[in-house]
């Protein structure tokens, strides 16, 4: 569904400007490549964050505690 709206909006922007449509279409692969280190330090911090939570969490788990 994602997909789908950026495409219907990215004809619409065709439509309205092609130049500026075809300038982001062109763009598009070098801000992926600028992102992706951000996307990766996100996937990082949150394993870190789910591996801090699972060491504090384990003396309770060990006493029987279980999350309703």
């Amino acid at each position: 569904m994602k997909f789908m709206l950026l495409l219907v909006g990215w004809f619409i922007l065709l439509v309205v400007s092609w130049p500026i449509a075809l300038l982001a279409l062109a763009l598009w692969p070098l801000f992926w490549l600028l992102a992706l280190p951000f996307r990766l330090i996100g996937i990082t911090f949150e394993a870190v964050f789910a591996l801090l939570k699972a060491v504090l969490m384990l003396p309770a788990r060990l006493l029987g505690y279980r999350a309703r």
